[in-house]
């Protein structure tokens, strides 16, 4: 298995480099302050602990915004963070507007993937609506595995001003996340978008997080072949591999603006 293992001296510079961007994204919007969406995640959390850090807390608004098929953990660490930074949130149940969007069209009831992923687009819209207001900066929370396969919602979790860990693969999170000193209970957590019931990361991915990581750095931001990596990364076929680089390239429309044709 490839080692993504960050030292010491690495994390030091990640979180130098990220506080930094996330300084320089909010200066350059004319503001100094920033809204994120709280999920009780690893990556939410780590994003929150590293914005407090860069703008101070007193201009970081964090939104927790609990569905029907939230666990209450999740929404429970995520109230917690927000306590533990002392920034200020709300939180927003986001119920009353999915419903709202099934009455209109409901032909879309019991499509696990169109409602889960209107969840997501409903928590960005709500993202906004607060950062509008404030005159604030949206931040994401995304991490670099996710990017690469695609494992976010179009104008979901994806509709954001910038990604301040996403150059970072999920394992390079955790370290860090440890790093500047959140409980190993939250940086070790099984990972879910939270967009239907039961829902968690690697079982809907097909592959636990450090398998992915291996393959993507090998494969996809790396240059070995299928069949190379397949030997490198204990357990994974030539079949996985593939259907890793397949994700990346069908997946390659929600990395990119939207496209227009050529000018005439």
């Amino acid at each position: 298995m490839i080692d993504l293992e960050l030292s010491a001296s690495e994390l030091d510079a990640h979180r130098e480099h990220i506080t930094e961007f996330i300084s320089k994204q909010v200066a350059a919007a004319g503001t100094d302050s920033a809204v994120l969406g709280l999920s009780g995640g690893i990556d939410s959390t780590l994003t929150a602990y590293l914005a407090a850090e860069a703008l101070g807390r007193e201009n970081l608004h964090g939104l927790i915004m609990p569905g029907a098929v939230s666990r209450e953990d999740n929404m429970t660490d995520a109230e917690w963070v927000a306590q533990e930074l002392e920034i200020a949130y709300d939180v927003f149940e986001i119920n009353p507007i999915v419903d709202q969007f099934l009455n209109a069209y409901t032909e879309a009831e019991g499509d696990q993937m169109a409602v889960g992923n209107a969840r997501a687009r409903t928590r960005a819209v709500l993202n906004y609506l607060v950062a509008n207001h404030q005159g604030a900066l949206v931040l994401g929370t995304g991490n670099r595995t996710e990017a690469l396969v695609g494992y976010f919602t179009k104008y979901g979790d994806g509709a954001v001003d910038c990604h301040p860990i996403g150059n970072l693969y999920k394992q390079q999170v955790r370290q860090l996340a440890r790093h500047v000193g959140v409980p190993d209970e939250l940086a070790e957590k099984e990972a879910t978008a939270g967009l239907w019931a039961g829902q968690t990361d690697e079982e809907e991915l097909g592959i636990d997080y450090d398998t992915l990581d291996a393959v993507l750095a090998l494969h996809v931001d790396g240059p070995l072949s299928v069949s190379a990596t397949a030997r490198q990364v204990a357990g994974v076929s030539e079949e996985n591999v593939e259907r890793i680089g397949t994700m990346f390239d069908r997946s390659e429309h929600k990395r990119a603006v939207p496209p227009a044709p050529e000018p005439l």
